[in-house]
């Protein structure tokens, strides 16, 4: 039995235990049997066991199997120049016990004590074992194909550009794009949705995504440790590292708490006697005011706030994750339950960022062969979902686009490049205004998504695009108001009348359009001046991510978002789906009522009975409940947390 509670210690998770459970188990159950069984000899008063030295022994056996391994961590502990740890604090008031001769009581100290951190261990290790468990997919082979022939090769080793093959039922190891014409997917280890998706020919395929109809082949486009997949496990093992404000004042609380009792406990035997040298009338018995300082060491220990505490950040952490929300620490869990303003990207964020051509209208003297042609060679290299739309429709149209060079970015303009020597402008509205290129006025009025294309200095035509909300955007900003946040709003680099559109579907009042990278910052900017607005902005974009870096908590669309966003964003949703806002907020409030759940009960029953303690009115059983019962409530009411989070 090793007992690891980390209550001055400074660490939220218990190290591995080196003993056996049978051992564990064997420990206690021969400490409880003694107990009892000695207990009940009292009880019946037999002869033998009146002798002091008889007793003294029976319940010595009965100590040493759980109070041997707390002694070895305590005296571990002060070799370590930790005095007031909890290990050291059970010492000091067991042996206190026998000395005072309450064998018992003594014994059950330590017995329940060495228990409730069994308890706490597993609490802990269930914990951890659930979220590794959950990510614990990295495959550990890849088999690339080479010169038709199959090698199979660590995922570390495998090259960008390289062609890797994934049989049914097995494990995308790395990041690249479909090669076949469509496969599904089970998608749960990235998403937390069991349902299967459908990826097609071109379209990006995730590391940790499962193959489930066929064997398919992918043109890798990542490393592995820049895979989707490496992201997230990186995500989750380093949201331990960033504590909740309540984990890190419990953290310094405790390094003060405890010898400021220890040094209480010292008083309630110290006083007693100097008082007794100035007032003959006042007798002092020592054994008596020494149980009381006993008692009081037994309730002081904080283990129920020090593990309870960052034990249910974990447990929010791990099953805010099942559900396909990352949160990259406790402190953001904190922080999300403040959250009155929600600001949302629009493309990628409220609508499937799935644009199709719906349309090609071109300038007399244009064909729309030769329009697409010049649109798709600018945009090939654009990662952009308009971008890819015209791409894939000049693919569609058998259309081959012409190589380009030194495309150069207008960021929340469009692109500029030159073809054959003539300029060539594929864009938004704002990029013919910007380079001075006449256009007919009625593309202004054009509710649609359009791109608009410019050669030379002459205006060529456009192609007009249409984008759809997701599914659950009605749920998401339904889900929101229920939880009392009316100020949702929507921020886009598209065009005012598209924003306007969208944002009248769903019922939000304030949507911004012709918004530039900058312009979403100054907006986030402005509304930050008002100390009142908690903001959480959404978005997906390389474009989003000075805004998510600016509000108070960034959240990132991660199934397919850009590498810029899921950096800088303070929580990650794997599933791309806008609803799961509500449920980062829901994670967070359930988090946060279960911790100071266990701060009132903690701080109120360890108060209450340490003042009993003081005054000669609670014995050490009680002490036992004060201490250990309400760290084992307090781990339970934290574990509860894997269930309410839904």
């Amino acid at each position: 039995m090793s007992c690891n509670c980390c209550c001055t210690q400074g660490h939220p998770v218990k190290k591995e235990k080196k003993n056996t459970l049978l051992k564990d188990y064997w420990r206690i159950t021969v400490a409880g049997l003694l107990l009892l069984g000695g207990i009940a000899i009292q009880a019946m008063d037999i002869g033998f066991f009146q002798e002091e030295y008889i007793a003294f022994g029976w319940y010595l056996l009965a100590y040493l199997p759980v109070g041997l391994p707390v002694m070895k961590e305590a005296w571990g502990s002060i070799l370590q120049k930790d005095i007031f740890s909890e290990f050291t604090l059970m010492s000091i008031a067991t042996l206190g016990a026998f000395y005072i001769g309450e064998y018992p009581e003594g014994v059950a100290v330590m017995l329940f004590y060495s228990l409730g951190e069994m308890f706490q261990g597993k609490a802990v290790n269930k914990a951890q074992r659930n979220i590794s468990a959950l990510l614990d997919v990295r495959p550990e082979v890849a088999t690339i194909i080479r010169d038709n022939e199959s090698i199979v090769e660590v995922p570390q080793n495998v090259q960008i550009g390289e062609i890797i093959e994934v049989k049914a039922g097995e494990r995308v190891p790395l990041d690249g794009r479909m090669l076949n014409e469509v496969a599904a997917f089970n998608t749960s280890a990235l998403t937390g949705e069991s349902r299967p998706r459908n990826i097609r020919k071109g379209e990006d395929v995730l590391a940790g995504m499962i193959a489930t109809d066929k064997v398919v082949r992918i043109q890798v486009t990542k490393t592995f440790k820049k895979s989707a997949l490496s992201r997230i496990l990186e995500l989750v093992q380093n949201a331990s590292e960033r504590k909740a404000p309540a984990e890190l004042f419990i953290r310094k609380f405790a390094r003060i708490y405890t010898p400021i009792v220890t040094g209480l406990a010292v008083l309630i035997v110290l006083v007693p006697f100097i008082y007794s040298l100035t007032d003959a009338s006042f007798v002092f018995t020592f054994n008596d005011w020494l149980y009381r300082a006993l008692v009081f060491l037994v309730i002081s220990c904080p283990c129920a706030l020090v593990v309870s505490i960052p034990l249910g950040y974990f447990g929010g952490i791990g099953a805010a994750s099942r559900l396909g929300v990352l949160f990259k620490g406790g402190n953001y869990l904190d922080a999300i339950t403040k959250i009155n303003t929600v600001v949302f990207d629009k493309t990628g964020t409220l609508t499937k960022g799935t644009f199709n051509v719906q349309l090609c209208k071109t300038q007399p003297g244009i064909s729309k062969e030769e329009l697409i042609r010049l649109a798709a060679s600018v945009e090939r290299n654009s990662t952009h979902p308009i971008a890819k739309a015209i791409v894939n429709h000049a693919e569609e149209k058998n259309i081959t686009p012409v190589s380009t060079t030194e495309v150069t970015e207008i960021a929340g303009y469009g692109l500029e490049t030159n073809i054959e020597g003539t300029r060539i402008l594929v864009g938004n509205i704002r990029l013919l205004s910007k380079y001075q290129v006449s256009y007919p006025k009625e593309l202004s009025a054009i509710p649609d998504t359009i791109v608009v294309c410019a050669i030379g200095t002459e205006y060529a035509g456009y192609l007009l695009l249409s984008d759809s909300l997701k599914e659950d955007a009605f749920q998401a900003v339904e889900e929101l108001k229920a939880l009392n946040i009316n100020n949702i709003q929507i921020l886009s680099g598209d065009r005012q009348s598209i924003v306007t559109n969208f944002a009248q579907k769903l019922g939000i009042t304030k949507a911004y359009g012709d918004l530039l990278p900058d312009g979403k910052i100054k907006y986030v900017e402005e509304l930050r001046q008002d100390s009142r607005n908690q903001i959480a902005f959404i978005g997906d974009g390389i474009n989003d991510a000075p805004a998510l870096a600016l509000s108070n908590v960034g959240i990132a669309m991660g199934g397919l978002g850009s590498d810029a966003a899921i950096e800088t964003a303070d929580v990650v949703i794997q599933t791309d789906q806008p609803s799961k806002v509500a449920t980062a907020i829901r994670a967070g409030k359930q988090t946060r009522k279960i911790i100071w759940q266990n701060i009132s009960l903690a701080f109120g029953i360890k108060l209450l009975v340490l003042i009993l303690g003081a005054g000669g009115l609670a014995t050490l059983w009680e002490a036992v409940f004060a201490d250990v019962g309400v760290a084992l409530i307090a781990i339970v009411n934290a574990v509860r947390i894997q269930k309410l989070i839904k």
